[in-house]
């Protein structure tokens, strides 16, 4: 269980990662806002807290395999990989450039990528696969894998839906970052989803419900994931698109969008200052 000095800390960081993101995003007036703020306490806890991976060895297969299905949060993916040691933080001054080491989208040349994911839906079928293959190799490491809502209007989301629990694949966590805004709507005016937890859970999911930003509460459901046996786990954890600004918040028009000098002045403002 995590400590509340360590919930404490690790909400810190969180808002010291959401600075740099802007910032970078605004450097290079390019890049996804909106969901890189909502997936942020869900990346760190997995990063920070949750898998067991070696920056270092990265030829290592007993380690944790995760996979960003939502791509387009990866500004926010490199800056916790950054924090993991995997390079350093100075290399978000290159986002979205023409032979960065941080593409648009996460690619393999990246240190820290374990599936490249552009295209929407391909990412939980993907670690499907990677869980297949540890257990194959006799491994007992767990494969992560981060949806958006709007995502999970891919048919073949669904497809893994039916086909991870034929498997029995209970090394594989997903996670909804359930924001329920899209790039052209609400998930509500786009495609409508609920009863989420239920639709998981009838295609024989194990289902946890947690609030997204809260680090302890996710903590505890990937642990509580963890002790789930024969079938696999999703988490819907409830978010707020572009969290930690005013302005972005709930806002659809901040999917992917240029940041400028008088927005990027006003969301560092209510983060608490400027960056480093």
């Amino acid at each position: 269980m995590m400590s509340p000095s360590r919930a404490e800390a690790l909400s810190a960081l969180c808002t010291t990662f959401r600075r740099d993101v802007l910032q970078a995003i605004h450097d290079v007036q390019s890049g996804h806002p909106g969901g890189s703020l909502s997936v942020c306490e869900i990346l760190s806890v997995i990063y920070l807290e949750q898998a067991v991976l070696y920056p270092d060895q990265p030829e290592r297969l007993d380690q944790d395999r995760v996979v960003l299905c939502k791509g387009h949060a990866a500004p926010m993916l490199y800056r916790i990989l950054a924090e993991k040691g995997y390079f350093p933080k100075e290399e978000l001054a290159h986002l979205r450039q023409i032979n960065s080491l941080l593409q648009g989208h996460p690619s393999t040349h990246t240190p820290g990528i374990d599936m490249p994911s552009g295209p929407l839906g391909i990412g939980l079928a993907a670690a499907q696969g990677i869980a297949l293959g540890v257990r194959l190799n006799g491994l007992d490491n767990y494969v992560y894998a981060v949806l958006g809502d709007g995502e999970i209007n891919e048919g073949t989301v669904w497809e893994t839906a039916m086909s991870a629990p034929k498997f029995q694949l209970d090394h594989l966590i997903a996670v909804i970052d359930r924001n329920r805004v899209q790039l052209d709507g609400t998930m509500e005016e786009i495609m409508p989803t609920e009863p989420l937890a239920e639709k998981w859970a009838a295609f024989g999911w194990n289902v946890i419900t947690c609030d997204g930003h809260d680090v302890a509460a996710l903590d505890a459901a990937f642990t509580l994931a963890k002790t789930n046996h024969g079938s696999p786990t999703m988490i819907i954890a409830n978010t707020i698109k572009g969290k930690g600004i005013s302005f972005m918040e709930g806002k659809n028009t901040w999917h992917g969008a240029a940041i400028s000098d008088e927005n990027l002045a006003q969301a560092l403002s209510e983060l608490g200052g400027m960056t480093e």
